[in-house]
């Protein structure tokens, strides 16, 4: 029950080395240098339908030395296959029973100091700087990254918090053993730009004194929101070295997700000293989709007179054809979707038709055959599909010069790849 992606080596690594390539043009802005930041690869979930172990692998090839991934148990996968630094963007927190475990088990192997923890609440920086860490045996530092919370509102400190909570005697005393490392700055920000970005100050004192720091007029929301969360890091960081507590040049480091090249250049004019380590996982991996394609192969053919019924759920045939078995059903991710955000019109206007017509026991499938898409016979099968392919279609493919589906033969698929699991991965070689 074969269910593969085909990948065009080439074209998909040409792909990724030209953003790679893109991003450092917009951060060093002429400067040379990793002082200035660089991209960092995201290797989450099913690693876009590649594997996290691929990632890795293609995340050493670009030359890069940090990668990010979703959870404690992705970057125990990932220090398998990468050498460089490994940030966790899921917060730690004590009470996170289940991912403390995890994190345990890390501690208990070598590539542990390579592992980067976020921290996104003051109850958890709270825990590692007054009650320790329990399965850090060990004097090593810990490194972490502190997230802000942005118009997302997902994760993150709120700027009063983080200004608070970094004055804390019990959090500076941490710093300054070397028992926390600051590794700097997350920020998530919205794919949308932001309807009023998320910042408490935008620090007027600060910018009035420093107008080489301005933002251009044109400057967008995500941009004005990473650039006043900047300054507010940076400020906070003054404070820490004024108490004493050693920093290295990694603590100024903005972990940054969601941005353009434009806006980096527009973040780097503005901040220009600031490490920016651009988290991209979509554009990087999935940005050509040109060299890409799932295909589920052909298993069983079976000729069908209208009114038989098939299936599970004994359905009848609407007319003479085949019923076509192929591999890839809803454990590979076939046919599932999110929510649609149906933001426009015509997204309403689909999401309204495709939902009639399933309502009516209709539903076309995402495999194709003669660049057609097929229906289902039924809703997918774990591991395949059963689709309806008329006679009159049969007949018209031939009088084409086409031919007749065959087992063995391969049908062209519509997945996403951020849900999708194969069965082999092609091209990677």
């Amino acid at each position: 029950m074969t269910f593969t992606l085909h990948v065009d080596g080439p074209r998909w690594r040409q792909h990724a080395d030209q953003v790679r390539d893109d991003v450092r043009e917009a951060l060093h802005a002429g400067k040379p240098g990793a002082r200035y930041g660089d991209i960092v690869p995201v290797a989450k979930g099913n690693g876009y339908g590649f594997g996290i172990s691929n990632l890795a692998r293609e995340t050493g090839r670009l030359g890069l030395d940090r990668i990010a991934v979703g959870t404690p148990h992705e970057a125990a996968a990932a220090a398998r296959y990468f050498e460089g630094q490994i940030l966790v963007m899921q917060p730690w927190d004590p009470r996170d029973l289940a991912s403390i475990e995890v994190w345990e088990y890390i501690e208990s192997r070598p590539f542990a100091d390579r592992i980067l923890r976020t921290i996104a609440s003051v109850e958890a920086l709270h825990a590692l700087a007054t009650v320790g860490i329990a399965e850090v045996s060990n004097d090593r530092a810990v490194p972490i990254v502190i997230e802000g919370l942005t118009s997302m509102r997902r994760f993150g400190l709120a700027e009063p918090d983080l200004s608070a909570l970094l004055a804390d005697d019990a959090v500076r005393a941490a710093l300054r053993s070397r028992r926390i490392d600051l590794q700097g700055l997350a920020l998530h920000l919205p794919l949308a730009q932001p309807l009023a970005p998320h910042v408490e100050t935008l620090e007027t004192s600060w910018h009035n004194t420093n107008p080489s720091q301005r933002l251009p007029k044109q400057a967008s929301g995500r941009v004005k929101e990473a650039w006043s969360w900047t300054l507010t890091w940076i400020r906070a960081l003054g404070a820490l070295e004024d108490s004493d507590c050693p920093l290295t040049d990694d603590a100024a480091a903005v972990w940054i997700s969601h941005v353009d090249d434009e806006e980096l250049g527009q973040l780097r004019a503005a901040l220009p000293e600031i490490p920016l380590r651009v988290r991209i996982g979509t554009r990087l991996w999935l940005g050509d989709p040109g060299a890409l394609q799932a295909r589920g192969t052909i298993l069983a053919v079976h000729q069908v007179a209208k009114g038989r019924a098939v299936g599970y759920r004994q359905r009848r045939a609407p007319k003479d054809g085949l019923l076509i078995v192929v591999g890839g059903g809803t454990s590979n991710g076939v046919a599932l979707e999110a929510p649609s955000p149906a933001s426009s019109m015509r997204q309403r206007a689909v999401a309204a038709g495709t939902g009639a017509l399933e309502a009516s026991g209709r539903a076309r499938s995402p495999f194709s055959w003669d660049d057609k898409l097929r229906w289902f016979s039924e809703p997918p099968h774990m591991q395949v599909s059963m689709l309806w392919i008329s006679a009159d279609d049969v007949r018209a493919g031939v009088g084409k010069g086409g031919r007749v589906p065959a087992v063995g033969d391969e049908l062209d698929c519509r997945v996403r790849n951020t849900i999708a699991a194969f069965d082999r991965i092609l091209g990677l070689e």
